[in-house]
């Protein structure tokens, strides 16, 4: 029972984040090359009421996310958080007028019978937090690479692949801090819960402003799958290094996991990819003067 509340409590933070995108995405403009890097990217972004509701959505997602991982197993949350593209695929076909392809189908099928997969055959949840100095290099590794873009901000190594993978590894040190952070509230141990809550609060806003700047300078269809997939699956790569979980108890002594984490992996990229969930991420860079929907369409597709 708690297993399944710990799901539903995944499902929830993941529609509470893609909600907050969506909504970020449509009040959202273009912002100059100047800005790009810079936290006045989001002091900008800030004053406008809808991108700050979906600031507010994500930061209140955090919360079921946290009860998440409290529940059931990283490697069960973690996919489950990629569910919320299925809600963006929606909204997208139905607002956009976007037909839904086979291909989207398959990614349909794909995330959910991952997800299903990876639920049902994982181990009993008794993680334990291995080696401190271990964990800290390993939560802290990825944000040192999401912090890249700011020192290297134009120079001849600032480039937008280096900005995509900085924005998903961003995310992806958030997801590992607040993991640890949960488990640290619940051990008691509040001032090192304090650290982790501080280490993904910084992660959370330098992958924001370094995904605004990705959608400026790159197709949302590169950008959607390649920050997901990164956000998503490099914490489970990562998780054997900061985790201890036995798989004695998992199904197929963990075969079954592996199968639906590659199944999730592939609908992941497949939903992402479409054009419907492209375009509506892709209003982050529509320009006021602009039609949003023909603009967000040559966004998606990179055309010019």
């Amino acid at each position: 029972m708690l297993f399944l509340l710990g799901l539903a409590c995944a499902l929830l933070a993941s529609a509470c984040f893609n909600v907050g995108v969506l909504l970020q995405a449509l009040e959202a403009r273009e912002q100059p090359a100047s800005r790009q890097l810079r936290f006045s990217l989001l002091t900008v972004l800030l004053r406008r009421p809808r991108w700050t509701l979906g600031l507010l959505l994500g930061l209140f997602g955090v919360l079921p996310q946290v009860v998440a991982l409290a529940l059931a197993p990283f490697a069960v949350v973690q996919p489950a958080l990629a569910a919320g593209l299925l809600l963006l695929l929606a909204i997208g076909t139905r607002t956009l007028g976007e037909p839904v392809r086979w291909p989207e189908w398959l990614g349909v099928v794909a995330l959910i019978g991952g997800i299903a997969l990876v639920a049902a055959g994982s181990p009993t949840h008794a993680e334990a937090h291995r080696g401190g100095a271990l964990v800290i290099v390993v939560a802290l590794a990825p944000l040192a690479v999401g912090l890249l873009p700011f020192p290297l901000r134009g120079t001849r190594f600032d480039s937008a692949g280096l900005v995509v993978l900085a924005s998903g590894l961003g995310f992806a040190s958030a997801n590992i801090a607040t993991k640890l952070m949960g488990d640290d509230v619940t051990a008691h141990a509040y001032w090192n819960a304090a650290a982790w809550a501080a280490v993904a609060l910084t992660a959370g806003i330098a992958a924001t402003i370094t995904s605004m700047t990705a959608f400026q300078r790159r197709p949302a269809t590169m950008v959607v799958p390649v920050v997901t997939a990164v956000q998503t699956y490099v914490p489970i790569v990562l998780e054997p290094l900061f985790l201890k979980e036995s798989l004695s108890t998992a199904s197929l002594d963990g075969a079954t996991i592996a199968a639906g984490l590659a199944l999730a992996a592939v609908g992941t990229t497949l939903v992402s990819r479409t054009r419907a969930v492209g375009e509506l991420t892709a209003a982050a860079a529509v320009s006021g003067d602009e039609p949003p929907r023909r603009h967000a369409r040559a966004v998606a597709t990179g055309e010019r």
